[in-house]
Formats: C-alpha cells, sequence, structure tokens
C-alpha cells in the first residue's frame, strides 16, 4: 500500500459542543455545514485555495460574527471535507489507496485547482493517484473498490476508467502468476511495492488466477467492466476467466435457496417491497454473470451451470438466461450428476417438486450437437489404386476427425443415457409427473445410447408403482420404451413377475428369458399366477400349470421350433392368442397402423423376435437333414 504526506502542522482541529473547530489565536469568521456538522474556521487559509468557497463567500450575507455556509451535497462527507480544510491550514495529511478518490472528489468540488494557486491539492492527488495508486495492483483495486461510494463524481473524473484500465492491463501483462496478489498478502505476505513499482524483497509468486479473488470484491457494476476489460483483449485464457467467474459467484451467491426462505419469513413480518429488491439485486448479478460466461467449452464445468441454472430458477431470471445456460450444460451434459439435475421447481402452474421441463429443453440441446458423419469414406471404382493427392489425403483427415468426433459423440450419449435413467429413477416418484413428459425424457435418446435396459427398467417400475391409477392403454404407451432383449436376467426375473407390466411386456420378457435359458441350458423363472390364470383359464386340459419347462433344459424340436409354436399345447402359442383376444394387440401400440381383424399368433410376437424363430427353426431343419 503506498502513502503520501502533505504539510508540516500538527493537527489542532478539535470538537467542542458537536462543532469542529481549529485551536489558533484568531478568532473564527466563517461557519461551514456539512453533512450536518458545522465547522468554525478562518476565510483566509480557505479561501487562498478554494475558488468555490470564494464565490460561496461573496453571495453569503454578512453577519455580526460568522458568514454561514451550507454545503448539503459535498462528495465525500465530512472526513473528506477536512482533508482539504487541512490542507489549506498546512496540518499534515496522509493520502491512500482508501481516501484518494474522495479527497479527488471534494478536491474537485471547492475546485481547489491551479488557477487559485499553484501546486493545489488537484494536482497533488492528480500526481500521486496516476505515479503510485495506479501502479500498483492492490491499490488500484481498493481505488477502484471505493469509487462506489460516489459513482457520479468517478465516473466524471475519469477515476473509474482508469482503475479498470490498470487492472486489466496488470491481469493482461501475466494472467497466470503474478507477485502483485492482494488476496496473497492476506494470507501472511507483504506485497508492498514502492512508488515506483519496484518489487519488495518479501514478495513471492502465486498460483494461477491470483487476481480472481481481489477482483471478486468488487460489486457487480464495476466487476462486469473489470472482466469486460480483461476479455476483451483476449489474451487471457478462457479457464482463468471461468475459474474467476465461478470464484465471484461463490463469494455472492451462496446458498441462495436458503437466503430466499429467510427473505420469505422477513417478507411474512415485514412486507414484501425490501424482499423483492434483494431478489431483484441478486437477479441482475447472476444475469451478468451468465453474459460474461467464455464460449469455450472447458472454460466452467457443467456442475457450475447447473448450479446457476437452479439460481436461475429461484430467482426467477429471464427466459433468455436460462436457455443460454440449458444450451451450454446440453453441450457438456455427459459431464453432470443426477444431483446436478434436479433443479427446484418455482412455477406455480406445475405441482412437481423438480424442473422436468428445464432437463428436457437441456436433453433437446443436447442432442442437437454434432451430426452423425457417414460410417465409411468413398471408394474408388475397380480393383486398381490411383495416385492419391494432395486434396485427397486432407478429405481422409477431415474425415477421421469426424470419427473421432463421432465416437466421442457416441461415448458421451452412453454416458447421458445412464445419467438420464438415473434422473427418472428420482423423478419417477413425483406423483403429479404426468406421463407425457416421462416418456419425453426417456425417449430423448436414440436407442443405441442404452447398452442395457435395466436403469430404464427400474425407473419405469418406480413410475408405476406410484402412479396405480393408469390404465391399460397408459402402461402400454409406457413400457413402449422398454427393449426386452436388453435386460438382464436379475431384471428379467423381476419384470416376469412384476404384475404391474402390461402382459404384453412379460410375455416378451418370459420369451427372451427362455431364448436364453435355451442357449445355456438353465431353468425359466415360473410364470406369474396372473399369467398363469390366464392359460389356464384358455388350456383344454386340466393339469396345472406349474412352469413353462418341466425340466431342466430345453429341446428346440419341441419348445423353439416352428411347429412346436403352432401346436395347441404350446404354452407360448397359448399365451400369445389369449393375449391377441383379451388385450387387443392389432391395436395401434407398435406403429399407429390399423391391421386385420384376422389376429397370427406368430404375427403378435415383436419383429426381432420372429427372425430369432426362423432362425431356430432353419437351424432344426437343416439338423434333422443331416440326421
Amino acid at each position: 500500500m503506498k502513502f503520501m504526506k502533505l504539510g508540516s502542522r500538527p493537527d489542532t482541529f478539535y470538537t467542542n459542543d458537536s462543532v469542529r473547530s481549529v485551536s489558533s489565536e484568531v478568532s473564527s469568521d466563517v461557519m461551514i455545514q456539512v453533512k450536518g456538522t458545522r465547522y468554525l474556521l478562518h476565510k483566509f487559509p480557505l479561501l487562498s485555495k478554494c475558488l468555490r468557497l470564494q464565490k460561496l463567500c461573496s453571495e453569503a450575507p454578512e453577519s455580526s460574527q460568522h458568514q454561514i455556509i451550507q454545503l448539503p451535497d459535498f462528495p465525500g462527507g465530512i472526513e473528506a471535507f477536512e482533508i482539504c480544510a487541512k490542507f489549506c491550514y498546512g496540518i499534515t495529511i496522509t493520502l491512500s489507496a482508501y481516501n484518494i478518490v474522495s479527497a479527488r472528489c471534494a478536491a474537485e468540488y471547492l475546485q481547489m485547482n491551479e488557477d487559485v494557486e499553484k501546486g493545489n491539492l488537484m494536482y497533488k492527488l492528480e500526481i500521486f493517484l496516476n505515479s503510485c495508486v495506479l501502479q500498483g495492483w492492490k491499490d488500484s483495486v481498493v481505488a477502484l473498490h471505493s469509487t462506489k461510494g460516489l459513482p457520479l463524481w468517478a465516473e466524471d473524473l475519469g477515476i473509474t476508467s482508469r482503475c479498470i484500465e490498470a487492472i486489466a492491463s496488470k491481469v493482461l501483462s501475466n494472467p497466470s502468476k503474478s507477485n502483485l496478489s492482494h488476496s496473497y498478502s492476506r494470507r501472511g505476505r507483504d506485497d508492498t511495492l514502492s512508488c515506483n513499482g519496484a518489487e519488495s524483497h518479501r514478495s513471492k509468486h502465486v498460483s494461477k488466477g491470483w487476481w480472481a479473488e481481489d477482483v471478486a470484491e468488487l460489486g457487480i457494476d464495476l466487476y462486469w467492466r473489470t472482466m469486460i476489460a480483461i476479455k476483451s483483449r483476449g489474451k487471457v485464457p478462457s479457464n482463468l476467466i471461468g475459474d474467476a467467474l465461478r470464484i465471484y459467484a461463490s463469494r455472492w451467491l451462496p446458498n441462495i435457496s436458503k437466503r430466499l426462505y429467510a427473505e420469505k419469513q422477513v417478507e411474512t413480518d415485514h412486507g414484501s417491497d425490501s424482499v423483492n429488491e434483494l431478489t431483484s439485486k441478486h437477479r441482475l448479478l447472476l444475469e451478468s454473470i451468465i453474459s460474461l460466461l467464455p464460449v469455450d467449452r472447458s472454460a466452467v464445468s457443467c456442475g457450475f451451470l447447473l448450479k446457476l441454472l437452479k439460481a436461475a430458477n429461484i430467482l426467477k431470471a429471464s427466459s433468455s438466461s436460462k436457455m443460454e445456460l440449458a444450451r451450454r450444460v446440453g453441450i457438456q451434459l455427459e459431464e453432470a450428476t443426477v444431483g446436478d439435475l434436479l433443479i427446484p421447481n418455482m412455477s406455480h402452474t406445475q405441482e412437481t417438486q423438480y424442473d422436468v421441463d428445464i432437463v428436457i429443453t437441456i436433453l433437446e440441446q443436447f442432442m442437437l450437437q454434432g451430426q452423425s458423419p457417414p460410417t465409411s469414406p468413398p471408394r474408388a471404382k475397380g480393383g486398381f489404386q490411383r495416385q492419391r493427392s494432395r486434396s485427397a489425403e486432407n478429405i481422409d483427415f477431415e474425415f477421421q476427425e469426424s470419427r473421432r468426433s463421432s465416437s466421442a459423440s457416441h461415448s458421451s450419449k452412453l454416458k447421458v443415457a445412464k445419467l438420464v435413467d438415473g434422473y427418472l429413477q428420482v423423478v419417477a416418484r413425483e406423483a403429479n409427473l404426468p406421463l407425457s413428459k416421462f416418456l419425453q425424457i426417456a425417449e430423448a435418446l436414440p436407442g443405441f445410447a442404452r447398452l442395457d435396459h435395466d436403469d430404464l427398467y427400474r425407473a419405469i417400475d418406480i413410475y408405476l408403482k406410484g402412479h396405480l391409477e393408469l390404465n391399460k392403454t397408459e402402461r402400454k404407451l409406457l413400457c413402449r420404451v422398454l427393449d426386452c432383449k436388453k435386460l438382464s436376467m436379475e431384471a428379467c426375473t423381476h419384470a416376469a413377475q412384476n404384475e404391474l407390466l402390461p402382459l404384453r411386456v412379460v410375455v416378451q420378457v418370459l420369451f427372451f428369458e427362455q431364448a436364453r435359458a435355451a442357449m445355456h441350458g438353465g431353468q425359466v423363472t415360473n410364470l406369474p399366477e396372473n399369467i398363469k390364470a390366464l392359460l389356464a383359464s384358455h388350456n383344454d386340459s386340466s393339469r396345472p400349470l406349474g412352469s413353462l419347462v418341466t425340466s431342466k433344459t430345453l429341446r428346440a424340436d419341441d419348445q423353439w421350433s416352428m411347429s412346436g409354436l403352432r401346436t395347441p399345447n404350446s404354452n407360448i402359442s397359448t399365451l400369445k392368442m389369449k393375449l391377441a383376444e383379451n388385450e387387443e394387440l392389432d391395436d395401434n401400440y407398435a406403429n399407429g397402423i390399423e391391421k386385420s381383424p384376422k389376429f397370427n399368433p406368430i404375427c403378435a410376437l415383436p419383429n426381432r423376435p420372429k427372425r430369432m424363430f426362423s432362425k431356430l427353426w432353419s437351424i432344426n431343419r437343416h439338423g434333422s437333414e443331416k440326421g
């Protein structure tokens, strides 16, 4: 911290009966009132250096003892006035970055310029400000911070812009490391510089982003202007800009939900005006941070963006700010966690605890990132190879890069699919979550993104248990996103006994479970009671139905051949025909196209299982011929 001392006389100001006076053998002849404080002073030292006081004294009426001058709008208050008054009396004053701004504004107000006297206060303050204060890092930050008390005066005198330019130039000179950090000095280091900017022998280099903590002490208006000045040069890495924004947000937006809860309590007791004003300030701060976010993807983490999005929901930020955050989150969604996506819903029109609409928007933005490149480069016609040109090599290079991009995009979709299924398991417990929104989230990703459907099945099971009012059509609609072929053995076992699932889904689960068991020589899970009753009501024989398979191993000849399916005693065929009668499988469940009333039991099976039957039948037939 730099200091400047002016004057040599000792301080002789004193207070008596709420009046400030100066000890002198000469009686006072002027009374100046500043912000409710009265000063009994002398015209001669004051008028010799203050042009404004000269004009006011000439206009003020003469009195018998003291001429009274009112200064109600004096900038900087009584502290700044006493600096100017003591300078006129030659009393020692100490100037630093903490009081230079108020002293400079006060001197401007009193017109203490060179026209009145050479070497006047305004001239000395400008010399100190430009040659010392603005040359040091800490002093520049402190001086800029002090301008918030006199924003209009500091702006008119160019002090604010000069401080911002000084700060930006120091950051730009070495954005990663510096020995000028104010925050570093607060940790016990001495960063004092001499007036010409020479480094103190005790100063040490600090870590990356050395300037972020100091700048975070500024109010949002000054901070925004400072960050714009830093960003405009394009020399500071975007990740450092992102770190600085994260530090600032953690400084001014901590526990925003708890704070607003406390504010609501205050609103109940004292009215809503103060709460609305505080919320507006937070909203302005948040939207300013959003406007400063760097373009680069790696500049800020996805978790930080989602924290900003939560704050935006709580503070009811503008829709454009929310959309910008949703777009940014969509670009790097694979970095998020389920907890990050649990954004509180502040809308009065929706009764769900979490905002699922914003998650749907994020997923839409995620799917808009990148386009699938061609699966293979074009091949030359004919059996000969041609001489490769430089342009062809460039094309191949671009193709390889696009393949790498495609691979990264595919990998991110796999990660996001796991994230979405975990998110669905949480929001599925919401009693007021519409089926349409559950499906919209589940179907947002392509089919290849889910290598298995176990997590999706758990989410569907949770939704069914929490929404028992769903009818048969709605349960079918819910389960259409489930691919039974991608269920593990454990999930199949659970699904086969899940009475909340539509019978069609249970049949598909049992079918693929039997297919797996047949391949590995295992035993198949017993049928649930509802399917046993369905089969028993349609079975001609009165024998009890224990399981689909009576032996531990299955023979392809009688269980999985086409002839076995056509046999009236086949359980699978019987079950399919019964489902065709009872559940009207010829409706628009699959593709919305109405089918013929004559329903073939084989057609009731999904496309891929039917192809599986064809392969098994073909294998069986060829085996019989060879035998």
